[in-house]
């Protein structure tokens, strides 16, 4: 019985000849109860399937924005009195272009009031907040020959005669909504519609796909009577991602079937081709069943985690599969090898997933909730691979094996590569140049220039939106023509900047205090990117020309106490609450561009802090730009504490994996390269860091240290038994170097058809993560060997070559030096 040691484990053709008590506690209870194993896992799996078929894709509002920040704590604070200021809806119904006339006939009038109708009766429509043409809460006010009137602009008993519609058009002409609800060219007229957080149905949480399917059938419905329907708001943008994201099924498989194709290339072997991705899709099934079961929904920012985890579980399967199929090429029993395999790479593998896992926890203190439920779901999707892709794949390859073709392959190919040979493919001998100090200094010294380019373009990175309407979604989508129209046609744009004045209670209309409001009214104005505002201090100042028979010379605030408590009893109601000791300030702004937003926080901010007292307080913000404003800043500080506290726990991982802080160095100087790379290339893309970006750069570091952990843990192995750095480097390439290359390329390939997602944020991820996985497999085979050049070498481990010689207890533990020597051209590497 002819026994070959290759690298402290025997090659043994027969399970008679094996101990099957061998091995640590782990192992034995996986192995010697494997059908167990199994069996629990494919109930595991049916129980998870069953409850992913529950697993809801949805958007909440209030998970979108920072809980903790003071912005919205000033908004949550008074969020009952600011009815539809944050999230709310904008429903303006058009005559078509070809269409003669304007708004003021019978026949629009009638199908107004229908879509008010069916608009008011949908769901989740906080339907005492709702505003129209037909609405109670529109009124008009003017001053006739007997004084102050007012009512509906609808007047009672309007049945679309020419009388009513002249009335009509005059109620309009008063009401102050010229601009707001009711285009300037009379052509179209809006409903603003508020929404509840909860559907009042359910007890649940706002479904938006369902809102905006049904808004939708609304739209469909009555375009086909002859007008035109522009919807826009953050539940339409959030209803149309869902509906879109539907298409990342499409991408997936997609994903799924490019790197089965080239797995299957690279082992020619189906068996374990497609274990290797049951397995990785049972990591991402339970995945889905769990999150249920744990109360959490998907939305359209952690839609991306099932990916990842698939790329991450590919990248571990690839690597089990590789080592297995070595050792069956070289005659070991497959439930051996799969053995050996497990004993090899379960620590660079578990080390390597718990970076992962702890990289990902570390986005939970980014104050967002749906930054922090990805980052939590992303931890669980990890740590659940840790069974299907560390244990359960090489049990079921002990069952499955590999083809005896495939192996004799791999095992030839093995043989005819020799280090420094002709028959060392190209790729590895340019590769294996970087070991020598020439050619490390080169590619250092490029590194640091191109790092440096790289550190200086990322200081134009914006925080926030760079582009008109929702960035989300394409230019040409429809929400974004929908949002275009509005803008072109209404004051009263869908962004909206709420500042919160708080005063002493029935004080919130005095002299003293509408005149500081109207001076940070001026100066917003004076900002190019905002429309117009809206506060009951511009009331007073028209019911003050109303009560001067029009005469534009008295449009100023009165300074009488009697005439502004007058001028506020006809004021609309949201400017000012029942105690009278809030007011609001609505800014109107042309977008919501980053520029935009830091311009009126700077000028509200400046003005706040010069006139802030006991007795007025003006606060930071509600409407939606005020909430995005404080995403925004959230974001910008959370950037940098988050990159800080990735690289922290990776580094303190790799420390400890490795035990050495040299390896550590080599492992995290190229993550960092990529990290500042990625953010320079989202300037050069035109992308801005929110919340849709934010976690791909922490997503990509996470990936990105396996490719490192698994070569460095290779290299370290042969440097502790006497090998130069170019040999080590060599086993490293030849072992786990080539599956790092496949899972690169693979993953890239997968993630690059995103780009024709009709989501572009998901267009964005993609090139961002095809960038990540590109990137973190060039610096990993470039740099992780300039870098050891200097900082690896055998003088470092002076006990190695002590472990290379030392006599052996057991030939299934250590080798003797003549035999080390024989492995060492095996290429079969223990981790």
């Amino acid at each position: 019985m002819g026994k070959k040691v290759s690298d402290g484990f025997e090659t043994i053709a027969s399970l008679a000849d094996f101990d099957k008590y061998s091995g640590n506690r782990l192992e034995r209870l996986l192995f010697n109860y494997r059908g167990w194993v199994i069996a629990l896992c494919a109930l595991l799996t049916a129980v998870f399937i069953v409850s992913a078929s529950q697993l809801k894709l949805n958007a909440s509002f209030l998970k979108t924005i920072p809980a903790s920040h003071p912005f919205v704590l000033n908004y949550l604070k008074h969020a009952e009195e600011l009815k539809g200021s944050a999230n709310a809806l904008r429903i303006a119904i058009a005559l078509p272009e070809e269409h003669q006339g304007d708004i003021f006939s019978a026949d629009y009038m009638e199908l107004l009031r229908q879509i008010n109708d069916e608009v008011y009766l949908v769901p989740g429509v906080d339907r005492a907040f709702m505003k129209s043409l037909w609405t109670p809460l529109t009124r008009w006010q003017g001053v006739t020959e007997h004084g102050f009137d007012g009512g509906t602009v609808v007047p009672d008993g309007f049945s679309g005669s020419a009388a009513d519609l002249e009335v009509l058009r005059g109620n309009v002409e008063l009401s102050g909504e010229i601009g707001q609800l009711v285009a300037p060219d009379f052509r179209s007229s809006i409903i603003l519609v508020p929404l509840l957080d909860i559907n009042p149905n359910t007890g649940e949480a706002l479904d938006y796909k369902e809102l905006s399917d049904a808004l939708e059938q609304i739209r469909e419905r009555y375009e086909a009577q002859g007008v035109d329907i522009h919807i826009i708001g953050f539940a339409k943008v959030m209803g149309d991602l869902i509906s879109g994201l539907y298409a990342m099924l499409v991408f997936f498989a997609f994903a799924v079937f490019i790197s089965t194709f080239i797995l299957l290339r690279f082992t020619r072997c189906w068996r374990s081709t497609l274990v290797v991705q049951g397995c990785t899709l049972t990591g991402v099934v339970w995945l889905l069943g769990v999150l249920p079961m744990l109360g959490y929904e998907l939305n359209p920012y952690s839609i991306l985690v099932p990916f990842l985890v698939y790329a991450i579980g590919v990248s571990h399967g690839a690597q089990k599969m590789n080592g297995i199929m070595q050792d069956i090429g070289r005659g070991t029993h497959r439930l051996i090898a799969a053995r050996y395999t497990f004993r090899r790479l379960f620590a660079a593998g578990m080390t390597a997933l718990l970076a992962d896992a702890v990289g990902f926890a570390v986005l939970t203190l980014v104050d967002i909730p749906v930054i922090q439920d990805l980052a939590i779901i992303s931890s669980l999707g990890v740590a659940l691979l840790v069974f299907t892709n560390l244990a359960l794949l090489p049990i079921l390859l002990s069952y499955t094996g590999v083809s005896a073709r495939a192996a004799e392959r791999r095992l030839h190919a093995e043989q005819n590569i020799q280090h420094n040979s002709a028959s060392t493919p190209a790729f590895m001998r340019i590769l294996d140049l970087f070991t020598k100090p020439r050619m490390a200094v080169f590619a250092l010294v490029h590194a640091l220039m191109l790092g440096g380019w790289a550190l200086w373009t990322s200081q134009d990175l914006q925080v926030g939106d760079l582009d008109p309407g929702a960035p989300e979604l394409r230019p040409d989508s429809r929400y974004n023509q929908d949002n275009a129209f509005i803008i072109g046609n209404y004051q009263a744009s869908s962004d909206v900047f709420v500042i919160m004045v708080e005063t002493e209670t029935g004080q919130c209309v005095n002299y003293e205090t509408l005149r500081k409001v109207e001076e940070l009214e001026w100066r917003l104005r004076q900002l190019p990117a905002v429309d117009g505002t809206s506060s009951i201090a511009g009331v007073a100042r028209r019911v003050n020309v109303g009560m001067n028979e029009g005469l534009l010379k008295w449009n100023e605030l009165p300074p009488n106490q009697a005439m502004i408590n007058a001028a506020a009893n006809r004021s609309p109601r949201e400017l000012f609450n029942d105690t009278c000791d809030l007011l609001s300030i609505y800014v109107f702004l042309k977008d919501h561009k980053a520029d935009t937003l830091n311009a009126v926080v700077s000028v509200t901010g400046s003005f706040a802090d010069q006139f802030n007292s006991d007795e007025v307080r003006f606060l930071m913000a509600a409407g939606n730009a005020g909430i995005e404003s404080a995403t925004n800043i959230v974001v910008k500080q959370a950037n940098t504490q988050m990159l800080i506290g990735v690289y922290l726990a990776v580094s303190l991982l790799c420390l400890i994996a490795f035990r050495s802080w040299r390896a550590t160095v080599c492992a995290i100087l190229p993550l960092m390269l990529t990290s500042i790379l990625a953010e320079a290339l989202m300037v050069k893309l035109g992308m801005g860091l929110k919340v849709a970006t934010l976690p791909v750069v922490a997503l990509g570091v996470g990936i990105g240290v396996d490719y490192a952990l698994y070569i460095i843990s290779v290299m370290l192995f042969w440097l502790k038994r006497g090998s130069t750095l170019s040999e080590a480097y060599f086993h490293a390439l030849n072992f786990t170097g080539r599956v790092v290359v496949f899972t690169g390329i693979t993953l890239s390939l997968g993630v690059i058809t995103w780009v024709l997602s009709p989501i572009k944020f998901q267009a964005d991820m993609g090139l961002l993560l095809t960038f990540m996985f590109l990137c973190n497999m060039l610096v990993a085979l470039v740099l992780v060997p300039a870098l050891a050049c200097f900082l690896l070498q055998p003088r470092h481990f002076p006990q190695g070559r002590e472990n290379a010689t030392s006599t052996p207890e057991k030939s299934s533990d250590l080798v003797s030096a003549d035999t080390e020597q024989k492995a060492s051209r095996e290429q079969e590497v223990p981790v």
